[in-house]
């Protein structure tokens, strides 16, 4: 009888660690794009320059070159059907005071505000803030938001080209603290010489 019940023991904590393992090894899932939304992440052109996905295809352009990548598909999760972000877009230059501006569903906030951080090329961060819904946020539909944020340019003259990038990274507030309710959105940017 003991000897059944350490057998059960074991298989329900093996059964647990196999089930654990399963769900954090989840494949990022590629989304067919009809020009309806693309990935939000950013190349640099030639001339330091970042852009971000445009057009049907969510091609990189290039505005001086010219030069395109296509055919990128859309990995990982979107997130537009919880937050847009208007100003700044992916790969705008950016200086202080910098407003941010957008739209979140109701659910994006806690007391009709978000969290809002500025990192630079290293994660250090250089700035925070709050966003501030402009409308009614106990909705489960899109609400409007604005936010402004001063920072010191982390960018020196003379430093190398990598250390003008940097993440604004917006996220969900969370006032239960856990993690499953946690979540962000990031946003390329670029810091001024």
């Amino acid at each position: 009888m003991i000897k059944a019940i350490y057998i059960f023991v074991a298989i329900a904590i093996l059964a647990g660690i196999v089930s654990f393992i399963t769900s954090n090894n989840k494949s990022e899932e590629v989304v067919e794009n009809e020009g309806v939304m693309c990935a939000m992440d950013a190349m640099m052109c030639p001339d330091g320059t970042y852009v971000g996905r445009t057009g049907p295809n969510c091609e990189f352009i290039c505005p001086d070159s010219g030069e395109v990548e296509k055919d990128i598909p859309v990995v990982g999760e979107d997130k537009t059907n919880l937050i847009r972000v208007n100003q700044p877009v992916i790969g705008s230059v950016i200086t202080s005071p910098l407003q941010i501006a957008g739209e979140a569903r109701g659910g994006w906030f806690f007391e009709a505000s978000f969290p809002i951080s500025l990192v630079n090329w290293d994660g250090v961060i250089i700035a925070e803030g709050i966003a501030e819904a402009q409308d009614e946020w106990m909705t489960e539909d899109f609400v409007p938001f604005l936010a402004n944020i001063k920072f010191t340019n982390p960018y020196n003259i003379g430093d190398p080209d990598f250390m003008k990038s940097g993440t604004l990274i917006l996220r969900k507030d969370n006032p239960s603290g856990l993690p499953e309710h946690d979540d962000a959105i990031e946003i390329p940017i670029r810091f001024t010489e």
